[in-house]
């Protein structure tokens, strides 16, 4: 039980890579708190892991609002007095050339991809730096190394997490807070249901393998950072 007496928050954790990681945290050991915004999909994740015998709290948040993330963050530290694990794994995806992309959809992405990140960063890291310990992990993706046609909004937002996190990680070093993302290729998740000409979701990365790089990111002694980590199928880009 590598995360026993750890106690983590996992935006996105309604389903897909959020749901996974939720899931791995709570097999190791850890108290898991599930944010998101469906109440329902929350309710089942927290069903799952309390018959796996995980010591869980469901808590409906936007990422988008301040105030919802603080609220978050302060329900944890009231009844678990500590956040020693945040998993940014909230997400929305939307592709279309430039010339065809809606204004709405780029302000969802950079909204919920990155700013949602940013203040789920700034609500628990004064608990953190306190404690002096903790680790961050946010999921990236691959766009931010290959430039792939019809994904500008999703890849300004992924871009802008892992610029963020970069300089998260240089800030929080002295305060023995790591900081880390996870450039993950393309998941089998929900995320692709409703998106026309998907690649084959079996060639496809599972949600479970982007988990294990972020328990491997969580766990690692006090004397080591994994900062960027690149997944992707062992086909190749897709």
């Amino acid at each position: 039980m590598r995360l026993e007496g750890r106690v983590a928050v996992v935006t996105g954790a309604g389903r897909g890579i959020g749901r996974a990681i939720a899931l791995a945290l709570a097999r190791e050991g850890a108290r898991v708190a599930l944010a998101a915004r469906s109440n329902g999909e929350l309710a089942a994740v927290a069903h799952e892991l309390e018959q796996e015998g995980a010591t869980t709290v469901a808590v409906p948040t936007d990422v988008r609002q301040e105030a919802s993330l603080e609220a978050l963050v302060g329900r944890i530290l009231g009844e678990w007095q500590q956040v020693d694990v945040l998993v940014n794994a909230a997400g929305v995806a939307a592709f279309a050339p430039v010339t065809d992309s809606k204004l709405d959809d780029w302000d969802q992405m950079l909204a919920v991809n990155l700013r949602g990140a940013v203040l789920a960063c700034r609500a628990v890291l004064p608990a953190m730096i306190a404690r002096k310990q903790g680790t961050i992990i946010s999921v990236g993706s691959v766009v931010t190394s290959r430039a792939l046609p019809g994904s500008a909004a999703y890849t300004a937002s992924k871009y802008g997490l892992l610029g963020f996190s970069r300089v998260l990680a240089e800030e929080m070093r002295p305060h023995g807070v790591r900081v880390g993302v996870i450039s993950a290729g393309a998941t089998d998740t929900p995320l692709w249901d409703a998106m026309p000409g998907a690649p084959p979701r079996e060639r496809m990365l599972r949600a479970d393998q982007v988990a294990e790089a972020a328990l491997l990111m969580a766990a690692l002694g006090p004397n080591a950072t994994l900062e960027e980590v690149s997944l992707l199928p062992a086909g190749g880009i897709l």
